[in-house]
């Protein structure tokens, strides 16, 4: 038989090509996908109620699987929550979604330990196991191929003796994170304030040295695999002077540990006649550190002014709102200062190469939102971007996701529909967010040009920045959510109080004494709110000038009256300080009622 070459040659050449050509395919196909611009399911017509750069959709996973802390995402897409409140005595949660479109179709409750429903927070993938957290141990568990709920049992790591502390339980929330060498490292937060000798008492000062800061306020190194491991017994003392986190990851392209740190709380309330409210809510920032072993914060001793860029002297140490950091200090200055109680609760470096490039290895964080900015809106619940060149910020900080409040101004933390809480990343690149008021986990995309995506894209999350009463910088005078009370109790004082006390609240310098930064006024509010429900009679002495002329008793005025009076008081006339409740103003008509 005549075997002819050339047709030979020519076929083998042609498979060769066909064959070269579905490769080649099958290739682009696998970087279309591991890009994500192919085979991301459909997102919600609203995106879940979020605001997002543009090209980016969401696609809601889970309405409410109940108060979600932290979350993984397995190299399969199945999703771990752990949860604050235990579901039917267990602390953790299973999404799969089966079928591709975005929403998880099983959902599975597992993780029955001891203490389950305390304050559970951590919850990270590391070397096939779960990893998580209560507010006293830390536990991880072997994955199960195939398997949604591991089924092997929790082993126990870490344990805090918390309970018995003699220095308290604040800030017991342990988040984790975890470097290449087999080291786990696990945040101990300062039980206190600002180590006070009172904690949280106006005017205390602070203890020199701290003592908390021998096993607190500062990032400890563990074994990632060693079992009942103690902090006294096998922790290793990483980083101090950092007051409170929750918000931690390794960088894996950097090798470094960055952390997010709660700043302090109460300025105004502990030291009114340094501060005023404005200040108080929009100090101390919040610290993004880079962690290297030694690294110390500066706390309680200093705080950081991110309007100022500056590291100040607390002033329970001295401090006055003036007094710098020595610039030949040790102490770490931040990478960058956000805003005063934007709580920050989660931070993760993207590695992903779903998103367009300027996201690469920059730091997403959750600000879960404030309790304390009154008289202004509670400020944060939204997530934040910050973009990242040679392990360092290459950029100001953005907007990333918004929409979780549900309303425009929030007076209360109460009020906001969503507070974001967890981050973590899809093995498509796709990023995963959860919230903590009902556990509503988000799937974000990124769907638009890669190569085009730049400042049209992020125009209107600049002008959210700008412009949302929760993240934007708000007006000392026209943000002030008590202006309608003010302006009610500015009547009822010109027509109760001015008469003797004069419009502007000088007094007349002779019979009756001023307001204007008065002790009386500035001192203990039950003994004010008892000199007008009672009046006062006898000789006093105001800034170093003497009275003694009768004040009369107000008590015919309503509680809601006298409240819209003191606080129109205290928010004027150079005192600078914070509102009183009618209920205030009823509890004391109670104990002093003859």
């Amino acid at each position: 038989m005549k075997i002819n070459s050339k047709f030979f040659s020519e076929t083998k050449l042609r498979t060769k090509v066909l064959g070269f050509l579905v490769l080649a395919f099958l290739i682009t196909i696998s970087f279309i996908k591991s890009q994500g611009t192919a085979g991301l399911p459909k997102a919600d017509s609203d995106n879940g109620g979020l605001f997002l750069p543009g090209g980016f959709e969401a696609v809601v996973v889970h309405d409410s699987v109940g108060r979600a802390r932290h979350l993984a995402v397995n190299s399969n897409g199945d999703v771990y929550v752990k949860l604050r409140v235990p579901i039917n005595g267990n602390g953790s949660v299973g999404l799969r979604d089966t079928d591709n479109d975005g929403k998880a179709d099983i959902v599975e409750y597992f993780g029955n330990y001891p203490d389950v429903g305390n304050y559970g927070t951590a919850m990270r993938i590391h070397k096939d196991y779960l990893y998580f957290s209560t507010a006293g141990e830390v536990y991880r568990t072997k994955l199960t191929k195939g398997k949604l709920v591991p089924e092997s049992k929790a082993e126990l790591l870490l344990t805090d003796d918390y309970k018995n502390d003699p220095h308290g339980s604040s800030h017991i929330a342990k988040p984790l994170a975890f470097d290449d060498q087999g080291n786990m490292y696990v945040p101990f937060g300062s039980p206190s304030d600002v180590c006070g000798i009172y904690d949280r008492q106006p005017g205390s000062l602070g203890k020199n040295p701290c003592p908390e800061l021998e096993e607190h306020a500062g990032i400890w190194k563990f074994s990632d695999s060693k079992l009942n491991q103690t902090l006294k017994k096998d922790g290793i003392r990483y980083a101090t002077g950092i007051r409170s986190v929750v918000a931690m990851d390794w960088n894996k392209k950097e090798k470094t540990l960055y952390v997010v740190q709660h700043g302090r709380d109460d300025l105004v309330r502990q030291f009114p006649d340094m501060y005023n409210p404005w200040q108080s809510a929009l100090l101390p920032a919040e610290e993004f550190f880079k962690v290297t072993e030694g690294t110390d914060g500066g706390w309680p001793y200093y705080y950081y002014d991110y309007m100022k860029g500056k590291k100040l002297l607390n002033p329970e140490y001295g401090g006055d709102g003036k007094k710098e950091l020595d610039p030949s200090s040790k102490i770490a200055m931040p990478l960058v200062g956000f805003p005063g109680h934007f709580a920050p609760n989660d931070l993760f470096f993207y590695t992903g190469n779903q998103f367009p490039e300027r996201y690469k290895n920059g730091a997403f964080v959750a600000f879960h939102g404030s309790t304390i900015r009154s008289p202004y809106p509670q400020g944060g619940y939204f997530i934040g971007f910050v973009p990242f060149k040679d392990g360092k910020p290459s950029g100001d900080w953005e907007v990333f996701a918004d929409g979780f409040p549900g309303r425009d101004t929030l007076v209360n933390t109460s009020d906001a529909a969503y507070r974001p809480m967890g981050i973590a990343m899809g093995p498509d690149g796709s990023l995963y967010l959860s919230e903590s008021e009902k556990g509503k986990i988000w799937r974000v995309m990124y769907k638009g040009d890669k190569k085009n995506f730049g400042t049209a894209q992020l125009a209107e999350m600049q002008k959210r920045k700008e412009t949302q009463p929760h993240i934007k910088t708000p007006d000392i005078i026209k943000d002030n959510v008590n202006t309608a009370k003010i302006a009610a109790g500015a009547k009822l004082y010109n027509t109760y109080c001015a008469t003797c006390h004069q419009t502007n609240g000088k007094g007349d310098g002779t019979r009756f004494p001023p307001l204007e930064n008065s002790e009386y006024v500035k001192g203990n509010k039950n003994r004010l709110i008892g000199i007008v429900l009672n009046g006062l009679n006898g000789p006093i002495t105001v800034n170093g000038v003497g009275y003694n002329e009768v004040m009369p008793a107000n008590s015919y005025l309503s509680d809601e009256q006298i409240a819209l009076i003191l606080t129109y008081v205290r928010a004027n006339f150079k005192n600078n300080l914070t509102g009183i409740l009618p209920g205030e103003v009823a509890r004391i008509r109670q104990q002093t009622k003859k």
